[in-house]
């Protein structure tokens, strides 16, 4: 049985109109929701493995906030450029080609595919990810590389704006 977290970036700042979109820095409230989502899961007492990013400023940076309170080295985060504006394809290479030893992977990327990857892997739908949100699902694989023949199973969904132990 393994683990995936889809873990949609944090809030950006709009401040600059003029840098390229995959240049844009988190907000102020994204670096504090990444470390609070981070901290939830730690609370849950669940363990992450494996960080798999795209290489755009605020999943990396999400990502590195996430790491960083786990205690996991931000250069052993895998940074996927596919997982930049990802369709369901991207998803599924980059979750196959994780580290096999990794029991729980946390992947980092952005919407609208991370919810129609989401929406397309059990029969829990969600309208829209909002930033920072984590979506996570158990696959029946003792295998990455096995991800796209498995069965998913929902097991939470959880945002910054929800009420302290109402997460799904």
């Amino acid at each position: 049985m393994k683990t995936i977290l889809l873990i949609r970036h944090a809030k950006s700042s709009w401040d600059n109109f003029s840098i390229n979109d995959a240049e844009r820095s988190l907000n102020e409230r994204g670096k504090k929701n990444a470390t609070q989502m981070a901290k939830r899961l730690l609370k849950k007492k669940i363990a992450i493995n494996a960080f798999l990013t795209s290489p755009a400023t605020r999943a990396l940076t999400t990502a590195q906030l996430f790491a960083r309170e786990y205690g996991y080295s931000p250069e052993n985060i895998i940074v996927i450029p596919e997982l930049y504006m990802a369709g369901h394809a991207a998803f599924i290479a980059a979750i196959s080609s994780a580290p096999e030893e990794a029991g729980t992977i946390a992947v980092f990327s952005h919407n609208s595919g991370i919810t129609e990857f989401a929406n397309s892997l059990t029969e829990v739908r969600i309208d829209n990810m909002p930033t920072c949100s984590i979506f996570a699902f158990t696959a029946d694989i003792n295998n990455w590389q096995d991800f796209n023949h498995s069965a998913a199973s929902f097991a939470f969904f959880d945002y910054p704006k929800a009420p302290p132990g109402k997460s799904d």
